[in-house]
């Protein structure tokens, strides 16, 4: 599973709010509501996400594998 739990920490300690990614930056809201639902994004946007945190794509997205039933 791939979730975006590490993207809240990281902005977090970059002090950059969620406000000013939409303002500042051009993020949309509907790319916001999909990070916090964990749903799926386009890769230039994770990209955009990188530049504007100055950070590595372990930052933003963790992946965790999936329990075997």
């Amino acid at each position: 599973m791939l979730t975006f739990d590490p993207l809240w920490e990281t902005m977090k300690r970059k002090k950059i709010s969620q406000y000013a990614l939409i303002k500042e930056y051009g993020v949309s809201t509907g790319t916001l509501d999909a990070l916090r639902k964990n749903r799926s994004i386009t890769l230039n946007t994770l990209n955009d996400l990188c530049n504007i945190l100055q950070c590595d794509v372990s930052d933003i997205i963790q992946f965790t594998p999936d329990e075997k039933e």
